[in-house]
């Protein structure tokens, strides 16, 4: 966690640096057996990937992308959206390529945008969806967006959850302006976490989590939920490191299907601006800022969350 690839190197201080990593919430997982996922395992393009489907219901089925990259799907649980959801549809959680449950790397395997692609379409193809609802958060968001722009076909709605920028780099951070004292106690732990101080890297998720939390009483209630979880360090370097190359925006500005924009107006890991310039840039996209959200809208405002969901999915 305290060590960032080289593409998103062009941060302002090393604070946003080793935060960039927690493009989504995955450093953390609910404080709960292994056992008590339900999932399977198929054979992806690059190996075994791991699924967990919940509910049902004849209306298109949603999958969920969770932010990273490096983290698996897990933090959702924590969310009660999706048992809603759920009761008109499937609702599919899955681990990325190299983390979780899904396979681990192997030596020299690739692990690129286009692999993440490849085994979104592998799992659509082998749970025989012709359409899905696609909700991406944080570093899920960019992934949606660029399996959209490959496979739009497939794609009913496209939901972009305080998503990064279509142009990876130009995702806004602003914990070290919002919260000063904050971001200069997560630096002073830099030199110990570089040398594997696990008291260290806890000691930095503490303060993370208090920077992407509108309420505190919610804050609260999530950490009590949860406990650290494994941060694939390779896969975050991999992926980001191909991101570099790319910019999604004329690809998002061909969308023809409906799109949702969210964000979260309280939002430091990524700024409201980079939602309202994904939502000008795709044709007749629908922007909704949650009031009392940071990072995790459907954590912290899940009935609100839930009706905006409903309303969208049932739009034509």
């Amino acid at each position: 966690m305290s060590s960032l690839p080289a593409a998103l190197g062009a941060r302002k201080s090393s604070i946003l640096q080793s935060l960039i990593v927690t493009l989504l919430l995955g450093v953390f997982i609910p404080a709960r057996a292994a056992s008590d996922e339900k999932g399977q395992l198929f054979d992806g393009p690059g190996g075994k990937l791991y699924y967990e489907v919940i509910g049902a219901g004849d209306a298109s089925p949603l999958v969920l992308v969770n932010g990273g990259p490096g983290f698996d799907h897990t933090y959702l649980h924590t969310s009660l959206v999706w048992d809603a959801l759920a009761k008109k549809r499937r609702i599919v959680f899955y681990d990325q390529r190299g983390n979780g449950r899904s396979a681990a790397l192997k030596p020299g395997q690739s692990c690129t945008l286009a692999d993440q692609i490849d085994d979104l379409e592998a799992l659509r193809a082998h749970l025989g969806f012709d359409k899905m609802e696609l909700l991406g958060s944080s570093w899920g968001g960019y992934l949606a967006m660029a399996y959209s722009a490959r496979h739009a076909d497939h794609v009913a709605h496209l939901i972009l959850v305080d998503s990064a920028a279509p142009k990876f780099s130009d995702t806004i951070f602003l914990f070290d302006q919002v919260f000063p004292e904050t971001t200069e106690r997560e630096a002073s732990g830099a030199f110990a976490r570089e040398f594997g101080d696990k008291a260290a890297d806890d000691a930095q998720i503490r303060e993370y989590l208090s920077m992407i939390f509108y309420s505190p009483e919610k804050r609260d209630a999530f950490l009590k939920q949860i406990g650290p979880g494994a941060y694939t360090k390779e896969v975050n370097q991999a992926v980001t490191r191909d991101l570099a190359r790319f910019d999604l925006t004329p690809e998002i500005r061909k969308f023809r299907f409906p799109a949702l924009v969210i964000t979260g107006r309280y939002d430091m890991n990524v700024a409201p601006l980079v939602a309202y310039r994904i939502h000008k840039e795709i044709p007749g996209s629908r922007f909704v800022v949650f009031e009392k959200s940071s990072h995790l809208p459907f954590t912290e405002e899940p009935e609100a969350f839930t009706r905006t969901m409903e309303e969208f999915l049932a739009a034509k």
